[in-house]
């Protein structure tokens, strides 16, 4: 069974749209787009996190699919993400479009659970979500991601589209490494540890059923 990695830029607000330029998804009247360049490092190790694509399948949704065709296949051939890019095979989850024109590109279909699930179980390259919130979003909720690298970066945009939206399946995760640039990025990888643990009371104060006992003899005293 392969893995279904996600690996994403945020800001510390959790804010994941147009981290590559001002134009590459103005969604909502955003104009802050391109806000990573400033804090690039060349010991960043892009390679590790899967955002260049190396040995990998690419898993992408339509908004990060369009960004990526309009860009990549135009690229000099020195270029190695393109290379990268532009021979792996790539997955793509859209309701809309009906001809994929990058080569290797093609549609998950209507099922995107079922075809992911599909694709998993076939040898092949682990498989890379890059970007793509919304679909991180949906297979999130279907339990179908098995590693996360987040990248966090110190800024606060205040507005756009987040990586974890409001009505998105509640779930913990687990740290497995998280290293710091010198630019600022925490770069964080995580993977699924099921349900979110229930809290502890508080040393001295009285429990959840303890609470419940007090009430029901309250009113049982009235």
């Amino acid at each position: 069974m392969r893995k279904l990695i996600a690996s994403t830029f945020t800001s510390l607000d959790g804010v994941m749209q147009a981290p590559g330029g001002p134009d590459e998804d103005r969604t909502g009247d955003f104009t802050l787009g391109g806000w990573v360049f400033a804090f690039g490092d060349p010991e960043m190790d892009i390679s590790t996190a899967g955002f260049d694509g190396k040995e990998r399948e690419l898993v992408l949704g339509r908004k990060t699919y369009e960004i990526f065709e309009a860009y990549w296949p135009y690229q000099s051939v020195e270029n190695p993400i393109a290379k990268t890019f532009n021979a792996a095979k790539k997955h793509v989850a859209s309701r809309t479009l009906k001809v994929l024109d990058w080569n290797n590109s093609s549609l998950l279909g209507a099922d995107v659970i079922s075809a992911l699930i599909a694709l998993k179980a076939q040898p092949g390259y682990d498989l890379q979500i890059i970007g793509s919130g919304n679909l991180i979003q949906t297979l999130h909720s279907a339990e179908l991601i098995d590693e996360y690298n987040i990248w966090t970066y110190p800024v606060v945009l205040g507005r756009g589209k987040r990586l974890f939206q409001n009505g998105i399946k509640p779930s913990a995760l687990r740290l497995v490494t998280s290293t710091g640039s010198k630019s600022g990025v925490l770069m964080s990888r995580y993977v699924p540890a099921g349900a979110i643990p229930p809290s502890a009371p508080v040393a001295g104060e009285p429990s959840a059923r303890e609470l419940a006992r007090r009430a029901k003899l309250a009113a049982e005293s009235t």
